[in-house]
């Protein structure tokens, strides 16, 4: 099988955790990735940190990539024009290629016109300057990551590993992302949103959480759970079960278990020969037709189209 080659870039000012995540997650899916490493000029790149890293490879790079992964720099790097050398760097990947941002790195996309008119994320402390300085970007500061194929962003730090994931499951099917999950002991999938992480006042003393419930919920999705049910099994009136749910998931509950059950019938189509119906039945959905309108909602294919490539990729 031909490994897709991933070119990630290391701009001055790098975060060196979000620099190694691509080589770290995707350097353990059984071969299938080959990750390098370039600057815009060959040369050692400064970090944010108290050292500088060494790359193995220039810009040219860039030219030969299947997948282009946009580190991540410090705020004070942040301008709304390229530097020159940087958009000679950009202007050497092939149409078509995908192209993903980590964090900070949306800045980058989005000055250089890569995502005008597209849907995109970033880190949410940065999100109110992002907007002022690309108006023509649709922001959504509330998710993990953005999949506007061919081009990805992802939210802050460890987002990029979530959005690495994806690109495994996306590529390989869940399988083998669960096991590269397992292998860097991480969760396979993140629920919610970075809302969650987004500081917010301390709840009072004794606050009952909706984890358990949320628990509980996973294992009843194919049954018509209501609000009422899931606040009535968190023993909290409808208002605050679902003011606490919002601050600690980012997500409505309603949003939410749509997103858990798509999570599961995507599962269930790589893994199963259920039928549609069959799968929309299982997951809590009333029809198939429901099921192909929310998958549809969640990543633009349809149920069958899902399945075929998914299949073929295992």
């Amino acid at each position: 099988m031909r490994r897709e080659r991933v070119v990630v870039l290391a701009l001055d000012g790098v975060y060196p955790f979000e620099l190694g995540i691509p080589s770290r997650i995707l350097g353990a899916a059984d071969d299938r990735y080959e990750v390098l490493t370039c600057s815009v000029d060959g040369g050692p790149v400064r970090t944010n940190a108290d050292f500088g890293v060494t790359v193995e490879h220039g810009p040219e790079a860039l030219a030969t990539a299947d997948t282009v992964v946009i580190a991540p720099v410090a705020p004070a790097h942040l301008t709304d024009e390229v530097p020159g050398d940087v958009l000679d760097a950009l202007a050497l990947i092939r149409p078509g290629t995908r192209i993903v941002s980590i964090c900070t790195g949306a800045f980058v996309l989005a000055a250089a016109g890569l995502l005008d008119g597209r849907r995109a994320t970033t880190h949410w402390q940065v999100a109110d300057h992002f907007r002022r300085m690309f108006p023509h970007v649709d922001l959504d500061p509330d998710v993990l990551f953005v999949d506007d194929h061919p081009v990805l962003t992802s939210a802050g730090a460890a987002s990029g590993v979530d959005v690495c994931l994806h690109l495994v499951r996306k590529d390989h099917g869940s399988r083998l992302a669960n096991t590269v999950a397992r292998r860097c002991v991480v969760p396979p999938f993140r629920d919610g949103g970075q809302a969650q992480y987004i500081e917010q006042p301390v709840p009072e003393q004794g606050a009952a959480s909706t984890a358990a419930t949320r628990s509980w919920a996973l294992e009843r999705l194919g049954e018509p759970l209501t609000l009422a049910d899931l606040a009535g099994h968190a023993r909290m009136s409808l208002r605050t079960f679902a003011r606490r749910f919002h601050d600690e998931v980012g997500l409505s509950p309603g949003r939410w278990l749509i997103q858990q059950r798509v999570a599961r019938a995507r599962h269930l189509l790589e893994t199963s020969d259920l039928t549609v119906d069959q799968i929309a039945g299982r997951v809590g959905f009333a029809t198939g037709a429901s099921l192909r309108q929310h998958l549809s909602a969640a990543i633009g294919v349809t149920p069958q189209a899902y399945r075929r490539t998914f299949q073929t990729a295992r």
